[in-house]
């Protein structure tokens, strides 16, 4: 049992939680995640199963969300599972007025991650330091929001808007919804979030926990093999010769068209792992299967 599962995580669930489920149902040791998802956002969740968990590192960062924006409203967690710091009713605003001011979050950014985060400093968590009420400078960040898209917007007494938002790893949609509302002047949350891409996942063709479990009792879930997120990479066919001695760990002379990190395949297309060029010399960095 090694490759990835494509989950599709409920809402109120952690990562962990989901990680955890996953390797009870599977009866399984390995089991690992890529790209965190808060307890209160749904949507795609990339679990690596067996040795697959030496691939997470190896996926493609680019993510996509659906979020819902609710303006007029500051909390502490820059969601609404935090206390209301701030509200106030803002009627006036426009979607002119927003569609302006978005504008000035597409591209490379300079964000501050929520104080309420999974993020490190000084070898605490973010959340952890906050939780005790500790005033932590939290560290602003570049990130890359390639695309966002309006797809409703709600004018009411606390307007909501949502947004379709493909953006690279370590963007926090949460910090967005709080930015727009500070370039606003209204304060903003994240009402609602569900993420419907990830590393090369996507939402129409995950499972649920429970479908899992309903694959598992019928005997048909078979996991997504383990290059299948990796396509994003340039690939390698070995001789048998050189598959043989790549996978004991030696250096193979090469001279690919890449100069990036490949995926290594032998002659019969089985995935042997994934290698990097130096020069004219293929090194085995991952070791994924041996060659029979």
């Amino acid at each position: 049992m090694q490759g990835f599962l494509n989950l599709n995580k409920s809402f109120g669930w952690t990562s962990h939680d989901c990680v955890a489920k996953t390797r009870k149902l599977l009866r399984l040791k390995r089991v690992g995640h890529a790209g965190t998802l808060d307890p209160a956002a749904t949507g795609v969740l990339p679990i690596a199963l067996g040795k697959a968990t030496r691939l997470l590192q190896y996926l493609p960062g680019e993510k996509a969300y659906k979020a819902t924006i609710r303006l007029g409203v500051r909390t502490t967690t820059d969601d609404l599972q935090g206390e209301i710091i701030a509200s106030q009713p803002c009627t006036g605003l426009s979607l002119e007025m927003v569609k302006s001011a978005l504008q000035q979050f597409v591209g490379k950014i300079e964000q501050i991650p929520p104080i309420y985060s999974a993020i490190q400093v000084q070898g605490k968590r973010l959340y952890d330091l906050a939780r005790k009420g500790e005033d932590v400078e939290v560290p602003a960040r570049i990130v890359e929001v390639f695309e966002m898209e309006i797809l409703d917007w709600r004018q009411e007494e606390f307007p909501e808007l949502d947004v379709a938002i493909a953006c690279g790893a370590g963007t926090y949609i949460r910090a967005i919804a709080r930015d727009l509302g500070t370039v606003l002047e209204t304060g903003g949350t994240l009402a609602a979030l569900t993420r419907t891409q990830s590393s090369g996942f996507d939402l129409d063709n995950s499972l649920s926990l429970a479908d899992l479990e309903a694959q598992l009792q019928a005997g048909t879930f078979q996991p997504i093999s383990p290059d299948a997120a990796l396509q994003h990479l340039s690939s390698l066919i070995l001789p048998a010769t050189s598959a043989l001695k790549w996978c004991q760990g030696q250096r193979i002379p090469v001279t690919p068209d890449a100069v990036e990190t490949l995926r290594v395949y032998d002659e019969d297309g089985h995935f042997l792992g994934i290698g990097q060029p130096r020069g004219d010399m293929l090194i085995p960095t991952m070791v994924f299967e041996g060659v029979s």
